[in-house]
């Protein structure tokens, strides 16, 4: 059980905040000015974890200022947070309650902090997300150029691709830059890319959307990427298992990589055949394929080394 922990409700202008240990709330802007006075509140009961809800860009500038300072923090999803308050009773709703309760989830289910991300972490989450945005106006601007017929429209659409394909480069590039400017990422990045079927892009999402990589058991690891099925079980009835929740972002940019892979890499080609052979449906191979590159990038990275064909 954690002792003290702090929960704070991001809005877009202010942070309220309450303190489980002794039940006091308070609220500060957030702001930079708002922010320090946070920390200075933060270090009067030195806690556990603090725990908050992720929204949107509101919360970034609270997660970086609580990594530059070393606090332990977590990011609660909203919806679980609904979910817990309703199963309490709570069924208000205002930020300083919703402070309260994500202070005692926290206690309560004695959530683990986020792991220790460098700034650079922060930053890349900011630019890839940026990056997901674009190639979903992408497809958007593709389908769209399907269906027009007058030049005009035709002539907009081709030039707003060519934006998009500019400012896709810009940030790939950056978002390169700062993975070449640290020896630690850089290092972790080409792990990565020796797996055959995963690459230098694929490589950038595994460890911006999911950094516990390598620290992870390998059950653990599918499972926080969404890709370990749940089974579907109540009495004599036994449904079929599914996999759900998880990190949509990295699903989606291990589902080509997996393609490749059930083609390209011998260890896991094998394996894909031999679920299709067994009568598997060709999407669940995929996603067993999918699960199993988490697996081996997880142990790889923990350990330290590159793919070789006896890579686990």
């Amino acid at each position: 059980m954690i002792s003290n922990t702090i929960g704070i409700d991001v809005s877009k202008d202010s942070l309220d905040a309450h303190r489980l240990a002794d039940g006091k709330s308070r609220q500060f802007t957030n702001t930079i000015s708002g922010l320090k006075a946070l920390l200075r509140w933060l270090d009067e009961a030195p806690a556990d974890l603090v725990a908050f809800e992720p929204t949107g860009s509101y919360h970034r500038k609270l997660e970086l200022t609580l990594a530059r300072a070393g606090k332990p923090y977590a990011k609660i999803n909203p919806l679980r947070a609904r979910r817990f308050a309703e199963g309490c009773g709570t069924l208000a709703k205002s930020d300083r309650i919703d402070a309260g309760i994500l202070a005692r989830m926290a206690a309560l289910l004695d959530l683990k902090p986020e792991p220790r991300n460098h700034e650079n972490i922060i930053e890349l989450r900011e630019l890839n997300a940026a990056r997901v945005a674009l190639i979903k106006d992408r497809t958007a601007a593709k389908n769209r150029q399907k269906q027009l017929t007058q030049q005009l429209l035709k002539r907009q659409n081709i030039d707003r691709l060519a934006q998009i394909k500019r400012q896709l480069d810009a940030i790939e590039k950056a978002i390169a830059e700062l993975f070449e400017d640290d020896p630690d990422l850089q290092r972790r990045l080409q792990i990565l890319i020796s797996i055959p079927g995963i690459s230098k892009i694929t490589a950038f999402t595994m460890l911006i959307e999911m950094p516990e990589l390598g620290t992870l058991e390998g059950r653990k690891a599918a499972s926080l990427a969404g890709l370990a099925p749940m089974t579907r079980q109540s009495g004599r009835w036994t449904g079929r298992a599914h996999i759900r929740g998880g990190r949509a972002n990295l699903r989606q940019a291990l589902y080509m990589p997996a393609m490749v892979a059930a083609r390209f890499n011998a260890a896991l080609k094998s394996k894909y055949q031999a679920l299709i052979a067994a009568g598997k449906p060709g999407k669940v191979a995929i996603t067993a394929i999918m699960r199993r590159l988490v697996i081996i990038a997880n142990a790889l990275l923990r350990d330290n080394r590159t793919w070789t064909s006896e890579a686990p």
